[in-house]
């Protein structure tokens, strides 16, 4: 990282002709680093994902991911200002330069109101998710699923409007198993690819002959609301005490009681989290149910400030 962009305070980049200035370093991943950046002409701020690219491999990845950007325009998916490929200190690299949302992701006002020992309340919940479900619908809506839905990747503007993000881990929504060595290539992609605590049942262990589809991505909505309303993922704790993810998804989500949110809200979340891919709803579905719980919720956001 150290002979990357930060040279000096105002090294600059340029980016589809436009010139950027390094602000500082936003976050660090195993082979992507992210930046915020200010447009030399706008005056914005943006953040810029740089992608290592250690092999042809990861070069069509993140090109894929490009793509994945140009597909959707929608309010509730992050859009992509420019792109670049280059080539810096011997090392391939993918530029995504990306609008930058101050107020973070979802995660981080999870975080915030745990430590202040506080809740979200439904109104809120049911306005976030809402937004969530939306962009979801527009990307199985188009044949494709996320694969990596979670409340880091899920960013939130000002007004509570959430933002789908990290398209990376994206692929067609129906992918056809034949065989054993389709099914063991599969699960290893979901091992790399796909987040332990919000990875859908079937993916665990993945059957020689059966469909993939975009119910994973419904299981991990399902988990996305689980954590709004706990402040924490339904397998976060299993994961940290090392316990077998695999075997606890195996088992109908428990919810804790008492439980301050309606039973509307409640039998929502049952109905998404079913352990067999075929009795999951798909996301129309839950969006209407969402709707109908705003209905009854008497449209209130509730987008109280953290």
């Amino acid at each position: 990282m150290g002979q990357s962009l930060c040279v000096c305070s105002r090294s600059a980049i340029t980016i589809d002709s436009k010139r950027y200035y390094f602000i500082q370093k936003l976050d660090e991943g195993g082979f992507s680093y992210v930046d915020l950046v200010e447009g030399a002409q706008d005056g914005r701020f943006y953040a810029l994902k740089r992608i290592l690219c250690h092999d042809s491999e990861g070069r069509r990845e993140a090109q894929a991911e490009v793509e994945m950007h140009h597909l959707f325009h929608h309010p509730n998916i992050l859009s992509l200002s420019g792109h670049a490929f280059v080539e810096r200190n011997g090392r391939n690299e993918a530029w995504l330069l990306l609008p930058y949302v101050s107020k973070g992701s979802l995660w981080s006002i999870l975080e915030k109101l745990r430590d202040k020992s506080s809740f979200m309340p439904e109104g809120r919940i049911l306005h976030i998710f809402c937004g969530i479900c939306e962009g979801l619908k527009v990307i199985h809506d188009r044949g494709y699923a996320h694969r990596d839905l979670k409340p880091t990747n899920v960013l939130l503007e000002e007004d509570d409007r959430p933002l789908l993000m990290d398209l990376g881990s994206m692929n067609k929504a129906r992918i056809e198993v034949r065989g054993s060595r389709e099914a063991m290539t599969i699960q290893d992609w979901a091992a790399q690819r796909c987040t332990i605590s919000y990875r859908a049942p079937e993916l665990f262990s993945v059957e020689s002959h059966c469909i993939i589809d975009e119910k994973t991505d419904i299981w991990s909505l399902g988990c996305v609301l689980y954590s709004m309303m706990m402040l924490e993922g339904p397998y976060d704790v299993v994961f940290q005490k090392g316990d077998s993810v695999a075997l606890a998804v195996q088992n109908p989500v428990a919810i804790p009681q008492p439980c301050r949110y309606s039973e509307g809200l409640q039998t929502l979340l049952s109905s998404i989290m079913v352990t067999n891919p075929q009795e999951r709803p798909d996301i129309s579905w839950v969006l209407d149910q969402v709707r109908n719980l705003q209905g009854t919720d008497g449209g209130a956001t509730d987008a109280s400030r953290v």
